[in-house]
């Protein structure tokens, strides 16, 4: 199966004209005004956008108005040429999503998963996934699944009405904490069988395996869900500045975004945020401490508590605030996505309280745009972002 050459895309040049064509959209833009605000010679400009053009990346969109010359020849991105999927391993579900190279989703499955089943039980559900969504033996792309799931839309998507492109590489996103560099989890609290094992390479592996075209996988790519799902919201919304993405579902985490950048920590261990001590000899947490903030959080969504998960979350949330003087706070996962008002309430009555105490200005709480995919998607835009210089 052919796959996206990466290494040639992700030349800084390069990057930067497809970052300034994919911004273009469907109008596009002329190699002058790329030259002119890459910096680049026309001459680098042309044999760049010839490259791209050849790998079918790039398309020509017309002719711009003139200005008193020949008029410009336009140059746009093409959406689906190629690919990514991006796969968010929870504790119990696998979310896989297709998203083209304008960052659309034009595809999306959900299944059951365990991920105390082991490696050898997940690997197989996630190769399961993304050959379902290329399209690969009897499950057409996005086709809806026995438990009723499928893509999203009612009609074709559009990778179905012009074939799935070639695949760019496939994002993991899954619960901390994890070597993001060397791809390979760590102890994942509950789960450690996870703890050293090579799940960004057995991947890729799997994958060689469950595709058609030959034995080298996709390129594969492993972060933290909480990480994934920040840069997702920081590629919503460029120029975010600092932000931290609070997840609570069947665990707790933050993402944080400083300065509109990812900040995943020299060993990706930023943003452990569930496991802070919140309560000294408080109850025992799956991590081996006690009185963790994800252990008190979680007990109360047990118990039907919504509000008094709120209050705990918001402790945590403001001394989040304290430590990085971030800007707004912004929360979900699926316990916040089914009472957004409770948590935002919540968190941000702990965050005002704090501003009130030091002085300083409140920091916004609020419900992380996005929807139930979000995680995924972010998965995705690990392989994409870096396509576009991101």
């Amino acid at each position: 199966m052919p796959y996206v050459n990466l290494s040639g895309l992700r030349s800084h040049n390069t990057a930067r004209v497809l970052g300034l064509l994919r911004a273009a959209g469907e109008d596009g833009v002329s190699r002058l005004e790329l030259a002119e605000r890459t910096g680049l010679t026309p001459q680098a400009v042309s044999k760049i956008s010839a490259r791209l053009r050849a790998e079918g990346l790039a398309a020509d969109a017309g002719r711009g108005p003139s200005t008193g010359g020949k008029p410009r020849t336009l140059l746009r991105l093409v959406p689906d040429a190629a690919h990514a999927v991006g796969l968010h391993l929870d504790r119990d579900r696998l979310t896989a999503v297709l998203v083209d190279l304008a960052g659309v989703t034009v595809a999306a499955r959900t299944a059951a998963l365990d991920l105390g089943a082991g490696p050898g039980d997940v690997l197989a559900a996630a190769a399961a996934e993304v050959a379902a969504l290329r399209g690969a033996g009897d499950a057409g792309l996005g086709a809806p699944r026995e438990d009723g799931t499928g893509a999203s839309g009612d009609g074709p998507s559009r990778a179905e009405a012009s074939g799935a492109g070639e695949l760019m590489g496939v994002g993991v996103a899954m619960p901390g904490p994890l070597d993001h560099v060397a791809g390979v989890p760590h102890r994942v609290t509950g789960f450690p069988a996870w703890d050293g094992f090579p799940l960004r390479d057995a991947l890729r592996d799997a994958l060689g395996r469950a595709l058609p075209g030959g034995a080298d996988g996709p390129p594969v790519v492993l972060d933290k869900d909480t990480n994934a799902a920040a840069l997702a919201l920081a590629l919503r919304e460029p120029g975010a500045g600092s932000f931290a993405y609070v997840h609570v579902g069947t665990g707790l985490g933050a993402g944080l975004v400083l300065g509109g950048a990812l900040y995943r920590g020299a060993r990706t261990g930023a943003g452990e945020f569930g496991h802070q001590t919140v309560q000294l000899d408080g109850p025992p947490c799956g991590c081996g401490g006690r009185g963790c903030l994800e252990a008190l959080c979680l007990a109360a969504v047990a118990r039907g508590d919504l509000d008094g998960a709120a209050r705990v979350l918001g402790v945590g949330a403001a001394n989040l605030a304290g430590l990085l003087d971030i800007d707004r706070v912004l929360l979900g996962g699926r316990v916040v996505a089914s009472a957004p008002e409770r948590f935002v309430r919540g968190v941000g009555a702990a965050l005002a309280g704090r501003a009130r105490r030091t002085g300083e200005p409140p920091v916004p709480a609020a419900p992380a745009p996005g929807g139930p995919h979000l995680v995924a998607e972010g998965a995705a835009q690990l392989v994409l972002a870096p396509v576009f210089g991101v």
